[in-house]
């Protein structure tokens, strides 16, 4: 009876501090855990959107646009630096990761339908305010959303993500020759870009120690890209890029009028974009911030934690 007695005592002394704790603890949402990246997806006009997802719902957002020919696995190491204090998205834009993967005479892959999926990701999420990371393709993708909302923008981010016509190096040329004249042999030479070497290149060149770059980087982007149907698809991006360059003037012309907080993070040795192009954002917003590291176009992959920190104090400065 003692025996009973005493677990009987003790089981009521757990409940009570059970009781307590749940009282104190605040109720959390599965993205409220700084330590833990969530991975999801999204229906958004019948496609299925993968995306990343960490930090804390009641926290200003973040959204990270990747660029060719990665996926958001490009923000693996970003974001677990940027939950701490925001909640952080990153998608998969379509074409792209782990998103599906629709054919071409099913989906129509420009970079108009990026954007209008993107605001259908945006407002499935219900995301109303947030700072905007754009890195690559993910630059004329957000600056199409910024024109679409600038009411949502809080500030942006620019990584080697170009609107200036100064900013397009001669690695262009070959692409650009297809733009004039859009010919099967022109569109033809451009699966180049899509071989492994050429992803690789993406990721070393420019790189002063190429021992800090992941394999695993370009071997999954390389992995993505040879999948069936995928080089026509990433042939019509590049077709449908010379779009991006015609609405240059579009998104000069926003940041002139809304004056948005930049911060332009920028990898000097870059093949594709040159350093002009993140100096020309201070023609449009003289306070614009722009930072040189010594690095190729992948700049997260070698100095992804100067960065990241340069990110976090670019946060801290935005409105709410």
């Amino acid at each position: 009876m003692k025996n009973l007695k005493l677990a009987g005592i003790i089981l009521a002394v757990l409940l009570t501090k059970l009781n307590v704790m749940a009282q104190s603890t605040p109720a959390t949402h599965p993205t409220t855990s700084s330590t833990n990246v969530h991975y999801r997806h999204i229906s958004v006009n019948g496609l299925s959107i993968f995306y990343r997802e960490a930090g804390p719902v009641n926290a200003p957002t973040i959204l990270l646009l990747h660029g060719y020919p990665t996926s958001s696995h490009m923000f693996r190491n970003l974001i677990p630096m940027l939950s701490e204090k925001h909640h952080v998205i990153a998608p998969d834009l379509p074409g792209f990761g782990y998103t599906e993967l629709p054919e071409r005479s099913k989906f129509d892959y420009t970079f108009d339908n990026l954007a209008k999926t993107m605001q259908g990701f945006i407002e499935g999420l219900k995301l109303n305010r947030f700072a905007v990371y754009v890195f690559d393709y993910g630059a004329p993708t957000g600056y199409r959303l910024a024109l679409a909302n600038p009411e949502k923008i809080t500030g942006i981010i620019s990584q080697n993500g170009n609107a200036y016509e100064e900013g397009l190096s001669e690695g262009w040329n070959p692409i650009q020759r297809y733009w004039k004249n859009d010919t099967p042999a022109n569109r033809a030479a451009l699966k180049e870009f899509l071989t492994h070497d050429a992803t690789k290149f993406q990721y070393l060149t420019g790189v002063t120690d190429p021992s800090v770059i992941a394999p695993e980087s370009y071997t999954l982007d390389q992995y993505f890209l040879d999948r069936p149907g995928v080089a026509e698809i990433q042939l019509d991006f590049l077709k449908d890029y010379k779009s991006n360059v015609a609405l240059y003037p579009k998104f000069q012309e926003y940041f002139r009028t809304y004056k948005p907080k930049i911060l332009a993070v920028w990898g000097n040795k870059d093949p594709f974009f040159l350093p002009a192009g993140a100096e020309a954002y201070k023609k449009d917003v003289p306070d614009a911030i722009v930072k040189f590291y010594n690095t190729g176009h992948f700049a997260l992959e070698s100095h992804g934690y100067e960065i990241g920190n340069e990110i976090l104090k670019f946060l801290a400065t935005l409105p709410k």
